[in-house]
Parts: structure tokens; C-alpha cells; sequence
């Protein structure tokens, strides 16, 4: 087989490669090969008002949002500032979102932390959600702890408490059903430190952003 021939065979491999590939792999695929995921994209747009994300609260969860999400504007669909301190109001605003969900907490001490979900929350008996999720946290510095693989224990709830992450009765976060108190412990899920410097803490404020 002559060269040139060899050269168009392989060009021929590669595209059939990429055209077999989702969007989201191929993306992703593309940003690996720049060895870059600062691409300069303009902050999305926040629809409804934050009180607790800054700019840069933004700009440094950007690099770690799913393909899926990343461009779209983030839109506020619970507060407990708008919507009270009940897990099932929570619930209640999440019915029928299809959306990665992003969870901001400040608590009392002004730490400010949270989890990125795969998918929105609702009340299960088993858990649920993928390896796109995550937990997170700013204090005393920016950290985000991904997938371990050790378990799939990404996502549970019910009307008395939200559990994501855990293993060996530990959580990565949890919060009670009046979206008052929390607990954050390291966990197999993510491998993750504690989000708060004290494990037991209290909720001053709670947002969910889905991104649409």
C-alpha cells in the first residue's frame, strides 16, 4: 500500500473516531488536547438575585461545571431567603428540572461551600445521580473534590434530610429537613476534606442554580 494511501486511511479512522463521539465527549476531548480549560468564555449571566456567589465565587466553579452546563446562564430556583427553610420546598421547586443542579451554602461562620449534582434533587429510597457530581469549598481556600469511584453514593434524600456523598456512615454533606442544620465529614464518594472547619454547622443561607 503506497504512503499517501496509508495517510487517507487513517484521516478516514479519525473522523469516524469524532463523528462517533457525543458532543459532551468531544468537547471535552478537544479542551485536553489545548491542555487549556480557560478559553476565555464570558461568566454566564445569573437570572434571579445571589446572596452569597461573587465573581469570582463564579469564575473559579466554571472550570468545573459539566460540558452540558457549561454557557448556559445560571437561573435561581430556590432560595431560602425567597422560599423558606424546608427541604421540601426545595423539592417542590426542583419537579420536572432537567438540569445539573448547583448548591451554594454560607453558614453562620461565613464559610461558603456546597455540591454540584448531576441531576435535580427529589426524594428517593435508593441513591441516585452520576460521577458529574461534586462537592466543593472556598475556605480557607478553593477546593473541589471529584468522583473517587469507590461507590456510587452520589445522591439521597427524603423529607427529613439530604444526604450526597457517603460510606461507612459518614457524609460528604447533609442537611436536615428544615434546611437549618448541616454536617459535612470526609467520604469515600468524593474523598473529600470537610467543607466546613467545624463538621456540625449551621445554614445562614441556602441557593440552588440550575442552568438554562
Amino acid at each position: 500500500m503506497k504512503m499517501c494511501e496509508l495517510i487517507v486511511n487513517h484521516e478516514q479512522l479519525l473522523n469516524r473516531q469524532v463523528l462517533s463521539m457525543s458532543t459532551d465527549e468531544y468537547r471535552k476531548t478537544s479542551l485536553f488536547a489545548t491542555g487549556s480549560f480557560d478559553l476565555d468564555f464570558p461568566i454566564p449571566d445569573l437570572i434571579g438575585k445571589t446572596e452569597i456567589l461573587t465573581e469570582e465565587h463564579r469564575e473559579k466553579l466554571c472550570a468545573h461545571l459539566p460540558a452540558r452546563a457549561e454557557g448556559y446562564s445560571w437561573s435561581l430556583i430556590f432560595s431560602t431567603s425567597q422560599h423558606g427553610f424546608a427541604l421540601n420546598s426545595l423539592y417542590r421547586k426542583m419537579a420536572r428540572l432537567e438540569s445539573p443542579v448547583l448548591i451554594v451554602i454560607e453558614d453562620t461562620e461565613h464559610n461558603v461551600f456546597g455540591a454540584l449534582t448531576s441531576c435535580s434533587l427529589h426524594v428517593s429510597d435508593h441513591f441516585y445521580g452520576t460521577g458529574e457530581s461534586l462537592l466543593y469549598k472556598f475556605n480557607p481556600s478553593f477546593k473541589v473534590f471529584h468522583w473517587t469511584g469507590e461507590n456510587m453514593y452520589f445522591i439521597k434524600g427524603n423529607m427529613e434530610s439530604l444526604s450526597i456523598g457517603a460510606g461507612d456512615g459518614r457524609f460528604g454533606l447533609w442537611l436536615d429537613g428544615d434546611l437549618n442544620q448541616g454536617r459535612s465529614q470526609h467520604c469515600s464518594t468524593y474523598g473529600n476534606e470537610p467543607l466546613a472547619p467545624q463538621e456540625d454547622f449551621v445554614i445562614k443561607t441556602l441557593e440552588c442554580w440550575a442552568f438554562v
